[in-house]
């Protein structure tokens, strides 16, 4: 039996017999499963929740009869085989992960099938279902220009700032940064202060520099998702860029554009960096008593807050059917029961660290976990995803031509912080770059 498996038995146990029982189980008891003879093809990437639905799939089939045959590639090929899947409006999946960076592609382009009418029907959707309990900034990327919902979100992640060695700054007198301003003078307070380097980041900087880019003023297109023409090479942009990469370039440690999420985490864990912005799932490891030498030292707060406001990077999936299913009622019945308070609850008892469900952000075990050193992390990331909702500076994120400007700006970062060009120079460079692969793409600009 695999450790999955055994921590989704353990967690079943803890919710409790009556719990187990959902209202799905409740329906299909002591009758003729109602999806028997059914084949739902489900696909998503490899990740945490995927991997134990994946572990809990025979519940399910168990219930109503279906199987289920579930695929999660690696995040690019998803992506791929999918974006191509969808947009022949082809029946090979009856429920798909709807990307985050893809999500207003494939909604506005009528590839994926509104759940509404599901949820409004009681035969088909249980009371306790809940839409309301999704985060509504969880919500919001899932939802289409005509109002209806798309996808139901099993994921809600947010870039946090982290301080490894808070005991330092607190040393020389100061508070956690919460400007862009606080963060540098903060730095030249503490860097290498105790051998420890002051900052460093992900090296995926289409992810952990566009909060600076927004706090600066400046964007990744002129409107996404309607208007994608570039705008890496404006004043604000710039600036944005000759900031950071001079956070990396003057208190990173040797080798500082190099680093993976892991290696970032890693450096944090055993005190040899002190700041970085990183998701709260990788952030959530500082405070594992078991590996984390900084668990009594570290403090957390929100990204910093620029000239323009704050703009905190989010990331949300969810499921969805594709307008091409020929298994809709089968296939809202595999997410009503994937995304239902019981298989959600189960999930977070099992350590799953980054759920969609006001509930589950509730659950006091949650809550025990993410609590670090007097910090909650949870409701950082919630204050997050909320505060992303209400701006809609994400949606630069949704368009399916994301990735290809994504990479000019991982570049244009790594040559400024290593000196190779300057800000303006590179930004121009990464403004004629996306322009050219955007027009190879097919967009007309």
């Amino acid at each position: 039996m695999t450790t999955q498996r055994r921590q989704f038995l353990a967690a079943g146990a803890a919710l409790g017999a009556g719990a187990l029982l959902s209202p799905l189980a409740r329906a299909q008891a002591g009758g003729a499963k109602k999806y028997a003879g059914v084949t739902l093809n489900v696909s998503t990437f490899s990740a945490a929740y995927p991997k134990f639905l994946q572990q809990a799939l025979p519940e399910f089939e168990a219930l109503t009869g279906a199987k289920v045959n579930f695929d999660a590639p690696s995040f690019p090929v998803y992506n791929q085989r999918v974006d191509l899947e969808l947009s022949t409006r082809g029946a090979a999946y009856d429920v798909v992960n709807v990307t985050f960076i893809y999500s207003s592609r494939w909604i506005n382009s009528g590839w994926l099938t509104p759940l509404d009418d599901y949820l409004r029907n009681p035969n088909l959707t249980p009371a306790d279902f809940d839409l309301n309990d999704f985060l509504p900034g969880a919500r919001a990327p899932e939802t289409g220009r005509d109002g209806k919902l798309y996808g139901v979100p099993w994921t809600a992640e947010a870039l946090l700032t982290a301080s490894s060695r808070f005991d330092l700054v607190q040393a020389a007198g100061l508070e956690f940064p919460d400007s862009t301003d606080d963060l540098l003078k903060v730095l030249r307070a503490v860097n290498k202060k105790e051998r420890v380097a002051g900052f460093v980041s992900d090296n995926h900087y289409g992810w952990t520099f566009v909060p600076y880019l927004h706090a600066f003023g400046g964007d990744v297109f002129r409107k996404a998702p309607d208007d994608l023409f570039p705008t890496l090479d404006t004043p604000e942009a710039i600036a944005a860029a000759d900031y950071y990469a001079n956070l990396l370039r003057e208190f990173g440690p040797d080798g500082a554009v190099t680093y993976t999420p892991d290696q970032v985490i890693q450096s944090l864990k055993q005190g040899r960096v002190n700041f970085t912005d990183q998701g709260q799932l990788y952030l959530a490891q500082l405070g594992d008593p078991a590996t984390s030498k900084t668990i009594k030292t570290v403090k957390f707060g929100l990204v910093p807050k620029g000239p323009a406001g704050r703009f905190p990077g989010t990331a949300v999936h969810g499921l969805g059917i594709p307008a091409g299913s020929k298994n809709k009622e089968a296939a809202w019945a595999f997410i009503a029961w994937a995304l239902s308070k019981q298989t959600t609850h189960k999930a977070v008892l099992a350590g799953y660290g980054s759920p969609a469900r006001k509930s589950d952000l509730e659950l006091p075990a949650f809550r025990a976990r993410q609590n670090i050193n007097g910090t909650d992390l949870a409701r950082l990331a919630q204050d997050s995803i909320e505060l992303a909702s209400r701006t809609g500076h994400m949606k630069y994120r949704t368009v399916s031509v994301y990735p290809q400007v994504d990479q000019q700006i991982n570049k244009a970062i790594e040559l400024v912080a290593t000196k190779q060009l300057s800000a303006k120079q590179a930004m121009q460079q990464a403004q004629a770059a996306s322009i050219a692969d955007l027009k190879r793409a097919g967009l007309s600009l």
